[in-house]
């Protein structure tokens, strides 16, 4: 029986990789077993980097709050084992945009956990 060849099938998978690396420079671009390389190890990145993203925000979220706790004579984790303990239900996020944009709205929030 001969040998079955699929070339549609072949050509639409290196296509799909070479596409994905579209950009790349030099051979990374149109070479397919360098592409392959290029683009797995990309795609590897991008799937650790969702992950870091969250860790990131909440680092970014926790600092902004910090400094604004702190212009109110107070810090972080006292603020926020006070909050707990006052039943605020605001996440690290809303609190953090208050910091930022809305520091009336923040300082009535440090004065009612105070």
């Amino acid at each position: 029986m001969p040998r079955s060849k699929n070339a549609v099938a072949s050509r639409a998978r290196r296509k799909k990789i070479l596409k994905l690396a579209k950009g790349y420079f030099g051979s990374r671009k149109n070479v397919y077993t360098v592409a392959k390389n290029s683009v797995e190890k990309a795609l590897s990145y991008a799937y650790v980097g969702r992950k870091l993203k969250k860790r990131d925000f909440r680092a970014l979220w926790i600092q902004r709050i910090n400094a604004g706790v702190r212009q109110h004579d107070m810090s972080y984790s006292a603020f926020m084992g006070k909050l707990h303990k006052s039943g605020v239900e605001l996440n690290r996020k809303v609190l953090a945009d208050l910091a930022m944009n809305h520091p009336e709205a923040f300082k009535a929030v440090v004065d009612k956990v105070k």
